[in-house]
């Protein structure tokens, strides 16, 4: 089974998402009883989720916020 995780295991208290990953609390626990196809999805959009993330921690909101919109 398709894993995203990378071992840096730390969830961002400003956007609920895993550093490592992208995935939020509730997809990192139930990622095991996803269907194959829910977890494809989520591995499409998780690059595009964690280059989000850093920018919203850069003060760029806006720009992050367009870069979660288009995945």
């Amino acid at each position: 089974m398709q894993t995203p995780c990378i071992d840096v295991c730390s969830i961002e208290p400003a956007n609920g998402l895993c550093a490592g990953c992208g995935r939020t609390m509730e997809e990192i626990s139930g990622w095991m009883s996803f269907s194959d196809e829910k977890r494809q999805i989520l591995m499409a959009i998780l690059p595009a989720r964690l280059q989000a993330g850093q920018l919203m921690a850069c003060g760029l909101s806006e720009t992050a916020k367009t870069a979660e919109q288009t995945a």
